[in-house]
């Protein structure tokens, strides 16, 4: 387990296992997520950065009229008694 010091200033250091295991380089930028009483620190990502997570190679794009027309088909299902 790795542990830092908390200044008065309220900084710290990060220790090297943890910077190396989130690949961090001087002037990057960190996030924290706090859940359940717990902190986790995660690498800040750039918008730029996300391009193509969700992308899947047997999957072509679909255009705007197709995505329209997706959800125009769904809420005419949704709508329908008994559904």
């Amino acid at each position: 387990m790795q542990e830092s010091t908390v200044t008065v200033k309220g900084q710290t250091t990060l220790p090297r296992d943890v910077r190396a295991a989130l690949g961090l380089s001087s002037g990057d930028r960190v996030r924290y997520v706090i859940l359940d009483g717990e902190v986790r620190i995660l690498k800040a990502r750039s918008v730029k950065e996300l391009r193509g997570v969700l992308a899947r190679a047997e999957q072509r794009p679909v255009s705007l009229d197709q995505m329209e027309e997706a959800i125009g088909a769904a809420a005419s299902e949704r709508a329908k008694p008994g559904a």
